[in-house]
């Protein structure tokens, strides 16, 4: 077996699992949920905070029945601070609460809450996508770049997307130095969660197992 090929299977075999099936969503699906529990996991994701935590706080949330933006934005500013606040996301949770009523406001006014109509007003071009996203507040590139690499499973257009924690991930284990390079390495349909897995990778500091794991 290829060196290389080896620290896939062995990266796949550790960690390949992407966070919206951690989240317990089914984003190749393409619904109005999914995508939204995605899209706040960038968000909590996307600030100075543990991507641990920011699970932990995307899952309360959900547990509280706030998994479309008119859910969430149902809910009140103190309700979502709290549930914050429980789920470990101590620090911002006042400051994400305010953005995730924003957004969600935004999200209901612009796109009747539904991310589908965003991808469909942006043409289905990953650029016009950034850019719309970007106007949600508390949703920088960091956040788009968290969004797109789980939602490529769904949107073709974005395939294949990797972020900068994935590419640092890879060359590490010299998979490559582009999302065109890693697309060598697997299927499509297996790319997004091998992404992620090499996220999961550069978040444990794992390299050396996964080098250790793969056959010489």
């Amino acid at each position: 077996m290829d060196m290389k090929q080896g620290r896939c299977d062995a990266l796949l075999e550790r960690h390949g699992r992407s966070f919206a099936s951690e989240l317990g969503v089914d984003i190749s699906r393409n619904t109005p949920s999914p995508l939204f529990r995605v899209f706040t996991f960038a968000l909590l994701a996307s600030t100075r905070i543990s991507a641990d935590i920011a699970m932990h706080a995307a899952r309360a949330l959900a547990a509280q029945g706030w998994t479309t933006a008119a859910g969430m934005a149902q809910a009140t500013w103190r309700e979502r601070t709290d549930a914050l606040n429980r789920a470990g996301y101590a620090r911002y949770d006042e400051k994400t609460s305010s953005q995730l009523a924003d957004s969600c406001a935004h999200l209901l006014d612009q796109y009747h809450g539904d991310l589908r109509q965003l991808r469909q007003r942006a043409e289905r071009d990953p650029g016009f996508e950034r850019k719309r996203l970007k106007q949600c507040k508390g949703i920088g590139d960091v956040g788009v770049d968290i969004f797109f690499r789980e939602t490529q499973a769904a949107w073709p257009e974005l395939y294949p997307f990797a972020d900068k924690l994935s590419l640092r991930a890879a060359r590490h284990l010299e998979l490559g130095n582009s999302a065109g390079d890693l697309a060598q390495w697997v299927d499509r349909a297996t790319y997004p969660r091998f992404v992620a897995a090499l996220v999961r990778c550069e978040l444990a500091g794992s390299h050396a197992d996964i080098v250790n794991a793969a056959p010489r």
